[in-house]
């Protein structure tokens, strides 16, 4: 069950639907599709593309002013969403804003199963569900949710939406997970979620007044801009059974049942107040709980319906977020609109790898003769340990790795935890080791032994802090917190000892879920979780390849590495490293290079008359499809709307062009004046004669990607030409001490451990880099060595080939004696810009030489087919062969 060959690795790229995972056992598809697949996602997502495709046609203006912003980089070059998260409120707003889905009539017609009936459907009122692996984002997407149903009710017309919203949780753990991002609505101005005020014609901070209600601590209440965040059992009414016609006392039945105190003294009050207002949309987090219309959450859901429907009106709309929407029987929810699933997840290094041993370390593993739970399990603890210890050692002075056991009962919890702080002295402090015991909501419970509230406040504290360097806690020994929640990213090993049966409900992603995100997201490293566990346990755990998820294998115990990314860092644990003698110092000089903005009003852009291009003529169709596409992956990075009138907009084609040269120069001001060139340049100069820049069938040849292309090039050359600047010298700002450089995270490839670089570890981009840094490791005449990482910051400016300013960073730097530096750069095939880059080098040592005479910096620049063809065994025999070049 691979993935597509060209399933992309990257997770920001649009995903074609013909490279989405799909089962590729025939009789998985034939017959347990439903369980596989949500059947509404295959024609909606290549439904989708070509409404992306087509620029939202058809969409309100609201909607596809909050697309462009959102799915724009241009707007916030900074900052990206997933794929996947594009794709989930892209989808609602697709069904909603055009095809106007109404109900679950209008849904099934999405059907490619054949199999979905209005029976399948529990609720009577919109309902989508947006499936996504954990650790992809959910939360951002009901942040996206949330701010296009309050913009739309707000500027459109007749929208059916609303602006107050119920989110609610299953639990106290998920509450606090969500509380995090929606307090002070920091979400909202940490993303950008809301468009700069102006945008589209609209002042959208402004407009978004709203007020955030936590759980019990309620504010005041207006008629809309509301948010009531809180978990389940505020919004039903206690513990109270719903009410029956069969009851011997049917008062509750026929006249409803009576209002439990006053709005400020009941910790039911938010129930009232919600179904008090007039419009309403509800968001569920972990909505995998709504699977049976006989649960109170979906009574509550429905008695909101109810009442909104007394006065005439109704829910405006439901959604829900779940990364396993599944019944008991394991069909997947009918509703469920979007589908990003593990298997993608993975492959695209959003979530950690499982990694589970291979069969040679599981036939060692053996349950033990013991009536104590931990003695009959003690080999797959000690597995565990091992497992943990490795990756614990390996991230110490970065992360604090974190070991999860699952235990079957509260009493056996309370002993593994007991036996890991008897046997291994990692866990001798009894603060190492957290118990947690919970109810079956995932809230924390009392354990054996009770604990009073102000305890069990300190304990939901520290299991939600665990990751943070100050928590002492190493261990985690629980039986319920699996399922979902618990938002740590630190968990590296996952010890199951319990198994699992068909009455559980629990799936296998639930069960991997809490060690699925990664310790260092955003970063572009494999990160891994090791699974050890019983036989049951580990064949529950690998019926998620169904799900299309392969589990890696590999050997556990003893020796083996471990499966974390590779911490690079300064080598202060080695005894046999002097780091003051093998410290380098690098200068960091102040830029030569500079933009000279004052100049931009000298701007002149004119071509001759065999360079111009002829205007061709495009229907009115084509006309309205003026589509801009990114010259190097040929995609399609702005559209231009035409206005209701079939006149383009023009000054948006203009500003297009302006701000994509200004934010690929790093141009800070200047627009207004570039605009006026650009119009310029295009009403004169651009086509065989001048133009209407109004006209419609102009601005669609705009679009066209040889005409695109030329605007950008012909702007950037002549404004680098004319406003960068040589500065013809430098001066010492600063130095970096190589031995001051901060820990940092690599990719879990080869590498070496030289004797003489203060680093613990050689980690290269390619093979060649890895071969002469095995080469300079060797060298008996040089005192250390360094690879010039990123995290090192030695960068030096220089134009690069298009006359733009760009920063190179040098490969190596060589300390051959206290008073002589080399910098090296490798190469194995030269591109365009190396050349450039070698002669900046060559700049920048004279400068460095000429600023201060107590160090004499060198270059050297060392061709792979030249450095292979000889036999070269000291650096002074390297410096001899190479210092021509």
């Amino acid at each position: 069950m691979a993935l597509h060959p060209k399933f992309p690795k990257n997770p920001y790229e649009i995903l074609n639907p013909e490279v989405r995972w799909f089962p590729a056992d025939e009789q998985l598809r034939t017959q347990d599709y439903w369980k596989l697949l949500p059947p509404l996602v295959d024609k909606l997502r290549k439904d989708v593309k070509n409404w992306r495709d087509k620029n939202y046609e058809g969409a309100t203006e609201t909607s596809k002013a909050l697309l462009r912003w959102w799915f724009n980089k241009q707007y916030h070059p900074e900052f990206e969403y997933y794929f996947a998260q594009r794709e989930a409120i892209e989808t609602v707003i697709y069904l909603y804003d055009v095809v106007k889905v109404k109900d679950k009539y209008d849904l099934i017609r999405f059907d490619s199963s054949g199999a979905v009936s209005p029976g399948m459907f529990f609720e009577n009122w919109l309902r989508f569900v947006i499936k996504m692996a954990t650790g992809s984002g959910k939360t951002k997407v009901l942040s996206l949710v949330l701010a296009w149903c309050y913009f739309h009710k707000l500027y459109e017309e007749d929208s059916d939406l609303a602006r107050n919203f119920l989110i609610i949780t299953p639990n106290i753990i998920v509450l606090d997970r969500i509380r995090h991002d929606f307090e002070n609505l920091k979400i909202f101005s940490e993303d950008p979620v809301l468009p700069e005020d102006g945008f589209g014609g609209r002042n959208w901070n402004e407009d978004f007044q709203i007020t955030l209600h936590l759980q019990d601590e309620l504010g005041t209440v207006k008629k809309t801009g509301n948010i009531f965040l809180t978990n389940i059992h505020r919004v039903f009414e206690g513990n109270s059974k719903i009410a029956s016609a069969d009851d011997e006392n049917t008062e509750d039945y026929y006249l409803g049942q009576k209002p439990v105190g006053a709005t400020n003294e009941s910790k039911t009050d938010l129930g009232v107040i919600v179904r008090d207002i007039d419009e309403l949309v509800i968001l569920n987090d972990e909505a995998h709980h709504i699977h049976d219309e006989k649960l109170a959450w979906f009574k509550s859901i429905e008695d909101i319906h109810n009442r909104l429907k007394l006065k005439g009106k109704s829910l405006s709309l439901q959604i829900d977020v779940t990364a396993t929407p599944k019944h008991d029987n394991g069909a997947i929810f009918v509703q469920t609109v979007s589908d990003y699933p593990l298997v993608e997840a993975i492959a695209q290094n959003i979530v950690k790898h499982p990694v589970v041993p291979d069969e040679a370390s599981r036939t060692k593993l053996n349950e033990q003769e013991s009536v104590k739970f931990s003695e009959r399990y003690q080999e797959y603890l000690d597995l565990g340990v091992i497992e943990w210890r490795k990756a614990y050692e390996e991230l110490k002075n970065t992360k604090k790795s974190v070991l999860f056991v699952m235990t079957d009962d509260t009493k056996n919890c309370d002993e593994v935890a007991q036996f890991l702080q008897d046997k291994y002295p990692d866990f001798s402090d009894k603060n190492s080791v957290l118990v947690i015991h919970t109810k079956n909501n995932g809230d924390l419970s009392e354990n054996p032994t009770g604990k009073s509230k102000e305890e069990l406040e300190e304990l939901r504290k520290t299991a939600n802090e665990i990751d943070k360097s100050n928590n002492s806690c190493k261990a985690i020994v629980s039986v319920l917190m699996l399922k979902e929640g618990w938002d740590v990213r630190n968990v590296t090993t996952i010890v199951g000892l319990r198994a699992y049966s068909s009455k559980a409900n629990i799936l296998p992603e639930q069960t991997l879920g809490r060690g699925l995100r990664k310790m260092f997201p955003g970063q572009p490293v494999e990160e891994s979780v090791s699974v050890v566990g019983t036989d049951a346990f580990m064949d529950f755990v690998e019926s998620i390849k169904n799900e299309g998820v392969e589990l890696e294998k590999k050997a556990m115990g003893g020796h083996t590495p471990p499966k974390t990314p590779l911490i690079v860092e300064i080598d202060k644990e080695n005894p046999h490293k002097d780091l003051d003698k093998l410290n380098i110092e690098i200068p960091v000089l102040s830029p030569r290079m500079y933009r000279e903005y004052k100049n931009l009003s000298e701007l002149e852009v004119v071509r001759s008359g065999d360079k111009k291009f002829s205007v061709k003529n495009f229907t009115e169709e084509e006309k309205r499809e003026i589509v801009f596409r990114d010259i190097v992956k040929n995609e399609v990075s702005h559209v231009t709307v035409l206005d209701s009138d079939s006149i383009a907009n023009y000054q948006n084609v203009i500003g297009y062009f302006a701000r994509e040269i200004m934010r690929d120069l790093r141009l800070v001001s200047g627009y207004e004046i570039l605009y006026v060139k650009v119009k310029d340049f295009i009403t004169n100069f651009l086509f065989e004669k001048p133009v209407n820049i109004e006209d419609p069938n102009v601005l669609r040849n705009l679009s066209e990607p040889e005409i695109t292309r030329e605007i950008l090039t012909i702007f950037k050359d002549k404004i680098n030409a004319l406003t960068v600047q040589d500065r013809g010298g430098a001066e010492i700002k600063d130095y970096i001490k190589i031995k001051q450089v901060r820990p940092f995270v690599a990719q879990n490839i080869e590498y070496i451990t030289p004797n003489n670089t203060p680093f613990n570890r050689i980690v290269a981009d390619s093979g060649f880099e890895l071969k002469f840094a095995n080469f300079l490791g060797s060298c008996p005449d040089i005192v250390s060595f360094v690879k010039n990482y990123f995290s090192v910051h030695f960068k030096i400016d220089y134009c690069d080939a298009g006359g733009a300013i760009a920063d190179y960073y040098p490969d190596f730097i060589v300390k051959t004696n206290e008073k002589e530096i080399y910098i090296i750069e490798t190469k194995g095939r030269e591109d365009i810009d190396d050349l450039l880059k070698i002669q900046r080098l060559k700049l920048w040592c004279e400068d460095i030489n000429k600023a201060q005479d107590a160090v004499t910096y060198k270059m050297l620049y060392i061709k792979q087919v030249e450095f292979e063809k000889y036999k070269i065994k000291t650096f002074l025999e390297l410096v001899s062969t190479f210092n021509e070049n």
